[in-house]
């Protein structure tokens, strides 16, 4: 178990160190499924073609490391967004299970950690998340509905091969999770690593990404009733980060290895499964990295960090507008991850071990620590969502 987590978080700390050394993205986005590549078509329509094969490989057909799933005939989210209730009142911090390595020795020692609630104005813990049947611990990937109350975490399992599971939960009115409910894939993944998560306005679809061995990532998206699956492939990019719904599901944005926003159409799926259309929204400038991207609650436009200047660029076209520009201490990550609310007025991230919550109207910051129940300022700063 100890060999395995540990692979794990190193295959983490190369993908990490792969996204920021990465080519800028080329005009063409590499997800999936045609058997012969188009004609490419202007700008901003891109249309999604196959990977190449590999120089190392002889002619003929390309083998994807992963068979598509298509059980999941419809991965729109296409019900109502669930409403986003004013500025949030919550938000939903996880973290990854504490390692140490005991008499210094060489295999760690993993000690499960809780996901928890707080108070979205001081960063107060409410209470801690239960977690499904199976789950030990919680894992650093978090994402929220657009109401404060309905979010999906990932947990992480202890066995002999631990792996990555997702689960919902739901907070009443007072910040108090009730009993979690456990999301089962029919085509479950042998999940070690995972890039990020998001879901949908409506809470009936949760999209992922993860690695592929050989290189190239998957962006996944799981019905959350009843566990149907489809699956999508980059061959091109080592790690796709950053997923968005669009506020009528019929879209995801994504970040391709920090250098490039995509849009990648779902919708095209119902009547074409055979291929998909994506297009390029915006390219990173110069050596900043893009991480995260959400939408505004109209869907219009997307909301994305150049480093960590907080911008907005239209999704029809149009001039980038500057947000924010929080100055974060020394040390920080060259990119920042966020968390923007379902009004799309608050945007929320973390360094260390302290929340700081931006306003995308006037741009002012503000913070607070984060408190936990359980080994308080522990590890590595937790994820969050609101």
């Amino acid at each position: 178990m100890s060999s395995r987590m540990s692979a794990a978080l190193a295959g983490l700390a190369l993908a990490i160190l792969a996204a920021g050394c990465a080519d800028p993205a080329a005009d063409r986005v590499s997800l999936v499924r045609a058997t012969q590549p188009p004609a490419s078509p202007p700008l901003p329509s891109l249309t999604v073609v196959p990977p190449l094969p590999s120089p190392m490989l002889s002619s003929g057909p390309v083998k994807h490391p992963f068979p598509m799933a298509t059980s999941l005939t419809e991965p729109m989210a296409t019900a109502a967004p669930l409403t986003a209730t004013g500025p949030p009142r919550f938000f939903v911090s996880a973290r990854t299970p504490l390692a140490h390595f005991p008499d210094k020795s060489k295999t760690a020692v993993f000690t499960p950690v809780p996901p928890a609630v707080h108070s979205a104005e001081t960063g107060a813990f409410i209470a801690d998340i239960p977690l499904p049947p199976g789950i030990a611990s919680s894992w650093h990937l978090v994402a929220a509905a657009r109401d404060n109350r309905t979010f999906a975490i990932a947990g992480w399992t202890e066995s002999t091969n631990p792996s990555i599971r997702f689960f919902l939960v739901h907070l009443d009115e007072n910040g108090r999770p009730e009993q979690p409910v456990a999301v089962t894939p029919t085509d479950p993944d042998d999940l070690t690593l995972v890039y990020d998560l998001a879901l949908s306005a409506d809470g009936t679809r949760l999209a992922y990404s993860t690695p592929l061995i050989g290189g190239g990532a998957k962006i996944s998206v799981l019905d959350v009733a009843t566990g149907r699956r489809r699956d999508w492939q980059t061959m091109t990019d080592p790690m796709v980060s950053g997923l968005s719904w669009a506020p009528d599901g019929r879209s995801l944005a994504c970040v391709l290895g920090g250098r490039a926003i995509a849009l990648l159409d779902l919708a095209r799926l119902g009547t074409d499964p055979d291929g998909a259309t994506s297009r390029i929204i915006k390219s990173a400038a110069g050596a900043l990295p893009i991480e995260s991207v959400a939408h505004t609650s109209d869907g219009s436009a997307l909301i994305y960090a150049s480093g960590h200047t907080v911008e907005r660029i239209p999704l029809a076209g149009g001039p980038v507008q500057v947000l924010a520009r929080p100055e974060l201490p020394p040390g920080a990550s060259l990119s920042l991850r966020f968390s923007v609310d379902g009004t799309g007025e608050h945007l929320l991230y973390v360094h260390q071990w302290r929340a700081y919550r931006a306003g995308l109207a006037d741009g002012a910051v503000t913070s607070a620590p984060i408190t936990v129940n359980e080994r308080p300022g522990e590890g590595d700063s937790p994820r969050v969502a609101w």
